[in-house]
């Protein structure tokens, strides 16, 4: 059997395959090795939850106007406490977060770094697998502290992102512009070893995700896309079949593994305001590079994803993201081409 290739190792060879980027990946390597080092505690802190009464909401209402489960503020100071003082990154923004989050004076580093802490958190108390989700951007700003400048650059800048599920086992799946690689947490040594090297979507799936309690509030194209999808036509391989977790890090990463198509909609319960869901910069953004670099697509419906230059660190957005081929037909189906 081939020896185990641990995430840094992994990184580390990365950097020899492609010596242009080597210098890169060795500053990115020790940032990864945090942010994983981050996600074996917040795995083990999930997997007891319900024994030290991490359980149930802190009382608390965050940015979003959603309320604080207490394993989304461990989560979310576990990750500041751990990369504050790292070394390798100058600024850092939270979704629970409202400002940018800065560094210890003295430890800046070369980037900046955006974080969904627990994705998923409505499903904590149901044991239903939730995840953390990371973007990574290279500083572009002068002078050694990050600022909000730093963290809203473009999707195509990123210059790494991933997630880590928490589900049967501990997965940690990243992308620094070399393709996808999966990496499963051995509990035994506590290393994510390489478990799903270089990750492809299928081009076309058989699986859509939506949360279709919310059709009625749907534009016309959307509502007719999953009208179309649910259709009876063996050439077309249709019917798909629905699978909905409600998490985006498990819907995504099943997606991910066997093809699909995960939406969620411009929302136009107010149609004088309508409004995505999601976050561009700790959801939509990371998993956009993520499925580009598998070979899947990801778009709001109207423009791609990884163009959209961000406004605001809680920017919301709607996303369709999955397989090109099935992302690609429910954008024409939104934009009224079909």
């Amino acid at each position: 059997m081939a020896e185990p290739i641990t995430l840094v190792q992994h990184i580390k060879n990365t950097g020899r395959e492609h010596p242009e980027a080597a210098a890169e990946l060795s500053q990115l390597a020790g940032l990864l090795g945090d942010v994983a080092a981050v996600g074996k505690t917040i795995s083990r802190e999930v997997n007891k939850a319900g024994l030290v009464e991490l359980l149930g909401l802190t009382g608390e209402v965050n940015v979003q106007g959603e309320e604080v489960k207490k394993l989304d503020d461990y989560a979310n100071d576990t990750i500041i406490k751990a990369l504050e003082r790292s070394g390798h990154v100058c600024v850092m923004a939270s979704e629970e977060v409202p400002d940018p989050i800065p560094v210890a004076a003295g430890y800046e580093g070369p980037y900046a770094i955006s974080f969904d802490p627990l994705d998923g958190s409505s499903n904590i108390d149901v044991n239903v697998s939730i995840g953390t989700i990371f973007s990574i951007r290279r500083k572009t700003t002068a002078g050694p502290a990050g600022t909000a400048e730093d963290l809203l650059q473009p999707g195509r800048t990123q210059t790494c992102a991933g997630y880590i599920i928490y589900g049967s086992s501990t997965i940690l799946i990243y992308t620094a512009g070399f393709g996808v690689h999966g990496f499963t947490l051995d509990q035994s040594i506590g290393e994510f070893l390489l478990s799903h090297p270089d990750i492809k979507i299928p081009a076309k799936g058989k699986i859509y995700s939506a949360n279709e309690g919310n059709y009625n509030y749907w534009s016309e194209g959307a509502k007719k896309y999953i009208d179309y999808v649910k259709q009876v036509d063996k050439a077309t391989g249709r019917p798909y079949s629905a699978r909905y977790i409600g998490s985006l890090v498990a819907d995504f990463h099943r997606n991910l593994i066997y093809g699909g198509i995960f939406l969620y909609p411009m929302d136009y319960k107010d149609p004088a305001k309508p409004k995505g869901k999601l976050r561009l910069l700790y959801e939509a953004s990371p998993m956009a590079f993520i499925v580009e670099q598998a070979g899947g697509d990801a778009s709001t419906g109207a423009e791609k994803i990884l163009d959209i230059v961000p406004t605001g660190l809680h920017q919301r957005v709607p996303l369709i993201v999955g397989s090109k081929e099935d992302v690609e037909l429910a954008e024409k189906f939104v934009q009224g081409k079909v």
